[in-house]
């Protein structure tokens, strides 16, 4: 019997964040992760005492689906995705039905076939691995085996390029290195494929999670030397930070900076204002904007949130 695995939701949007930004994307995000991230949105993200959690507080009894909770303007912004209260709205799929749920979100009266190389505009659609965290062991076995799947299926129907979206702490299995290093040792008949890693490090002075568990550039190292063993066109990954106008917020950045560059790590560096929602952006995204421009970062909004709103599913 095929194993299953939890998930929280697949749907399709365009890429919001990022290098990709802008670019259509089916998304699988897993459920459970290591961080929680409470200080996002607290007048002192340092300060555990002074946190207002409104998902803790919310009552669930009536929900039915993922989709109809409200997006909280305080702590994790998808806390759906890892608090045990929500487990219950969790799905449960073998690697196969998530194969076909996600091509499911590309049918429109434009794509009847859900195929992967859009009929119309002959462009192909990107896939998103996110939660939770897409690098815990679950995730990263669930991975190779939807990869196995889509091995099979036609040109059309297959992703070619691939992001995980993670926190950056997770250790690579051996299975996962061996499946997704450039020989296949082991493995037949794989396709090419693009790897991607947007990498968003959590800052103490915004998230609230502490440096040693949420900083890991050794980890990071490991993802950027998997995929240059691949020697796949296109860049390996990025390193993107939430971050507010508050100056120690910038201190540490530039700490936390220095331990990825002195690791290895060289990818570019996108500056995302602190908000889950598009108003809390509002109240900092131009300062952090011109903050992140002097210093030579790229900049990257929540796109998603300005074209469609405070929901989940975009």
């Amino acid at each position: 019997m095929s194993k299953k695995y939890a998930f929280s939701e697949t749907f399709y949007s365009v890429q919001g964040e990022g290098h990709y930004t802008g670019v259509p994307s089916t998304w699988l995000r897993f459920f459970l992760c290591n961080l929680q991230c409470d200080g996002f949105g607290q007048d002192n993200p340092t300060d555990p005492d002074t946190y207002k959690l409104p998902y803790k507080d919310f009552d669930v009894i009536d929900v039915k689906n993922i989709e109809d909770l409200p997006v909280w303007e305080r702590g994790c912004d998808s806390s759906y995705s890892w608090f045990k209260k929500f487990k219950h709205l969790q799905q449960h799929q073998t690697a196969e039905e998530i194969v076909e749920t996600l091509r499911s979100k590309l049918r429109s009266p434009f794509n009847p076939g859900g195929h992967y190389v859009h009929p119309g505009s002959r462009l192909r659609s990107h896939l998103v691995f996110t939660g939770g965290e897409p690098m815990m062991k679950h995730a990263q076995k669930a991975v190779v085996e939807i990869m196995d799947v889509y091995k099979s299926c036609d040109d059309v129907d297959r992703p070619q390029d691939i992001t995980w979206e993670t926190n950056g702490t997770q250790e690579l299995t051996d299975d996962f290195t061996k499946y997704f290093g450039s020989i296949w040792t082991g493995y037949e008949e794989k396709y090419d494929f693009n790897m991607f890693i947007s990498c968003s490090p959590k800052l103490f002075t915004v998230s609230g999670e502490e440096t040693k568990r949420a900083i890991k550039p050794e980890v990071v190292k490991q993802y950027d030397e998997l995929i240059k063993t691949r020697r796949q066109q296109g860049p390996a990954g990025q390193l993107k930070f939430v971050v507010g106008p508050k100056k120690e917020q910038w201190d540490e950045l530039d700490e936390t900076l220095d331990k990825f560059r002195a690791a290895g790590v060289d990818w570019p560096v996108w500056i995302m204002p602190v908000g889950a929602t598009v108003e809390g952006q509002k109240l900092v995204d131009g300062d952090v904007a011109n903050m992140a421009q002097e210093r030579g970062f790229n900049v990257s909004a929540r796109v998603h949130t300005y074209l469609w709103g405070n929901v989940i599913g975009v």
